[in-house]
């Protein structure tokens, strides 16, 4: 099968190699020459035979805008759009609708994988009608890991997403349990050797996941993070998972708990504690910690 794919950063370079290696053909393009296969982006579309297909891996919001706008005058009816990146579900409605209006189809594509993708395969979560998302159907067979997992077609457009978005709302908490249990471990003094300790779950535990294990190459890399500022910062997809949770009156306490710890790393003097400490003085007569002149 022949596939365009705009954007060969780092996943869309790699998803590209992998397609490839699967047999199919693949004309990339991308607005840095040296990755590029072709100079524009008509030069993309013209090299495609009919019906074409073309997967966008570019950021969400204005970037994805601009290329599904040139898209819409570049392709011809009976043609099909995938949108791979990260972009919010109410987006591809909006998407669907432009391109459906010129008789092009749209898929929504939530992939998962990150730099390892190309070895190990993306999971994917597919949103779209079912005649376009089963033209497509050999590509996602050659991007998703081997085995029958990895792929779904999740509903219509903006599921894929959806569910992508709601993924990476866990991986947001996951990620949050793991920081905290290390932080604690770190702090006792009856634990002195952390970084076996979280190595010990890998294997037999509940809490084992493929997080744990990179969990544990950072740590092989610097024993107590030492070398790391503790700031995180977030991607989006957080925010849109609490924001959904709360149209859809879904609590999601551990979620939003962990995306407002990444805003509170951000603060290298926070303000809340600033009046939290003062509440603690005024009440309780608790010490406070003066700020140090320069």
């Amino acid at each position: 099968m022949q596939i365009g794919l705009i954007g060969l950063g780092r996943m869309g370079g790699n998803m590209r190699e992998r397609i490839r290696n699967a047999g199919h053909t693949v004309i990339g393009y991308d607005t840095n020459p040296e990755v590029s296969d072709v100079t524009h982006l008509s030069d993309l579309v013209d090299g495609l035979d009919g019906p074409r297909a073309v997967w966008v891996m570019v950021p969400a919001g204005a970037a994805t805008q601009l290329v599904i706008d040139q898209l819409c005058s570049l392709l011809k009816p009976g043609d099909t759009v995938v949108d791979g990146g990260n972009s919010r579900w109410t987006d591809d409605e909006r998407h669907a609708k432009e391109l459906g209006a010129r008789g092009i189809g749209f898929v929504d594509a939530g992939v998962s994988g990150g730099v390892w993708g190309l070895e190990h395969g993306y999971a994917l979560m597919v949103g779209g009608d079912e005649e376009h998302v089963e033209r497509l159907k050999p590509i996602f067979d050659a991007l998703k890991p081997d085995g029958p997992y990895g792929y779904v077609h999740a509903g219509g457009v903006g599921a894929g997403h959806f569910a992508k978005m709601v993924h990476n709302g866990i991986e947001y908490a996951m990620m949050q349990a793991y920081a905290e249990g290390w932080e604690l471990l770190e702090k006792v003094d009856s634990v002195d050797n952390v970084r076996e300790v979280f190595r010990s779950w890998q294997e037999g535990t509940v809490i084992r996941s493929w997080l744990l294990d990179l969990a544990v190459g950072a740590l092989d890399e610097d024993e107590h993070l030492e070398r790391l500022r503790g700031y995180a910062d977030d991607s989006g997809e957080g925010r849109w998972t609490v924001e959904a949770a709360i149209a859809n009156a879904v609590p999601l306490p551990a979620i939003t708990a962990s995306l407002f710890s990444r805003f509170a790393s951000r603060q290298q003097d926070s303000p809340q504690m600033k009046m939290v400490a003062a509440l603690r003085n005024q009440f309780g007569g608790h010490a406070v910690e003066p700020v140090e002149k320069a």
